[in-house]
């Protein structure tokens, strides 16, 4: 279709929508001229880093406890609660229902709070603790129920890690970080595999429960420890007093936050409560990269499947889940490349096409063969894709980087949206269409070329935009303003 309209339609006087971020509670700031700021702003990002770095491992246990039913279903676990037809894609799907539900109202409730790491750790508690309780069920339907909370409570973690990441670095360190948050993701099918294989290998039987019960009790107990922790581990907003942070860090955090506000003279009203949100929806941009994300993440649902998808390969449980590994520790690596190499050079666009096409690929080469080494290949090809979503998350940040409300809100309502797509696209892999899934292969390719496509068009928008920002400003001689990150 023709992109013109679309693009003609759109005032890009939206670009000076943005009111400022400084909020009633950001406590004074005081110049650093005195300091060597190079100095300390290393000691910052440092400090910071370590504790994102815990943030990962939040990250880690949280896809765990998601995925964990895809392991448990190689080892009885359909049989065990009597599943037929597509009960267990339903089993899947319902987690984002609840996940969908939640998202918006976490991350609007997140940005009234100070304590950050209080509330985020609590919750995952509470979902770790529903964790546990999966491995206790005895029916289907009581499972769907505990799923749902699980994806209830677990919905104030990723949305609200990414906005807490934008409110302490800046849009050139942004990038990075948000993919290594991400890659926690990639991680997770790594290692939790693995971890999963022992555990189903080993703990079969062990005081009279099936091994998949373990499975949920372990990881349950592992999320627990880890939150309890997370208490004192996690960064609060760069305002809120931190025992961690000297006091001239504290104030080059809030400082750094202030100079990523580009100061455009215009008649603004002070934020008020859930205005981002109410601006957020009144954007049509957020919802033209809501769906292109939905279609993005309809084509990754292959994550969820993983397990299934190796096993078709003939292999046993235990061979099975290993095999996932390899696939996704490269998909990591490549994640911190590419996310390293977007911040870089300043393009986002190209960097979410990038690993799409290489993920049609593996769609195609699985499509092509039944061959052992070939599908295993494909596997290879298809881990790469995931990092198109982290680079459009921070697209997203770029655009909105100026109010941090309608920023929490934008990041919240995009990634609700993107979720939605995995509560249709659990249906993409019924085991009637095993063990090739060609059908299941094809829908992801489609989905993947709608969304490349989507992306150009809203890429095209953002270049006109900045050409008549340029245009404005020559005309009537001003300094050079905000641009769009393309």
């Amino acid at each position: 279709m023709s992109a013109r309209p679309l693009l003609n339609s759109v005032d890009c006087s939206s670009r000076y929508d943005a009111t400022s971020s400084r909020s009633s509670n950001d406590g004074p700031t005081l110049p650093l001229d005195d300091i060597d700021r190079l100095t300390v702003e290393k000691r910052l990002l440092r400090k910071l880093d370590l504790r994102v770095a815990f943030l990962i491992l939040v990250y880690v246990m949280n896809i765990m406890d998601r995925y964990n039913v895809a392991a448990a279903r190689l080892h009885g676990l359909e049989e065990d609660l009597g599943m037929t037809g597509n009960q267990f894609n339903t089993l899947i799907s319902i987690l984002y229902v609840g996940y969908l539900l939640m998202q918006a109202p976490s991350n609007m409730i997140l940005h009234r709070m100070k304590r950050p790491s209080l509330y985020l750790s609590s919750c995952m508690i509470i979902w770790a603790a529903i964790t546990v309780f999966m491995g206790a069920v005895q029916t289907y339907h009581a499972a769907l129920i505990l799923r749902f909370f699980i994806g209830f409570v677990e919905a104030a973690f990723f949305p609200g890690a990414v906005f807490l990441l934008s409110r302490w670095y800046k849009k050139n360190e942004l990038g990075l970080r948000t993919a290594l948050l991400h890659c926690g993701s990639s991680i997770s099918n790594a290692f939790g595999a693995l971890i999963a294989s022992g555990i189903l290998g080993s703990l079969d039987g062990t005081l009279g429960f099936s091994a998949w019960r373990w499975l949920f009790f372990v990881e349950g107990a592992l999320t627990i420890a880890v939150a309890v922790s997370a208490i004192w581990i996690l960064p609060d907003f760069p305002s809120t007093p931190s025992v961690w942070l000297l006091p001239d860090e504290q104030i080059l955090a809030i400082q750094r936050m202030e100079e990523e506000v580009v100061a455009i003279e215009h008649e603004s009203k002070p934020e008020e409560n859930f205005s981002g949100l109410v601006e957020a929806l009144m954007d049509w941009r957020i919802w033209w990269l809501g769906v292109a994300l939905h279609l993005m993440v309809s084509s990754q649902s292959f994550t969820i499947f993983f397990p299934t998808i190796s096993a078709t390969m003939g292999y046993n449980t235990t061979m099975s889940l290993l095999l996932c590994a390899p696939p996704w520790i490269l998909g990591t690596v490549t994640s911190f490349v590419v996310a390293r190499h977007s911040d870089v050079t300043g393009d986002r666009f190209w960097h979410i096409v990038g690993p799409q096409v290489v993920s049609i690929v593996g769609f195609i080469i699985a499509i092509s063969t039944m061959n052992t080494g070939m599908r295993y290949l494909s596997l290879f090809f298809m881990t790469q894709s995931p990092v198109a979503y982290v680079v459009s998350l921070v697209w997203i940040m770029n655009m909105f980087s100026r109010s941090p409300s309608k920023r929490a809100a934008a990041i919240v309502l995009v990634n609700t949206m993107a979720s939605a797509g995995l509560i249709t696209s659990s249906y993409f892999w019924p085991s009637s269409w095993g063990p090739s899934y060609v059908k299941s292969y094809i829908i992801c390719i489609s989905a993947s070329v709608m969304s490349i496509a989507m992306c150009w068009v809203f890429r095209e928008h953002l270049s006109r935009c900045n050409e008549a920002a340029e245009a404005e400003e020559k005309i009537l001689g001003l300094p050079e303003g905000f641009r769009y990150i393309l």
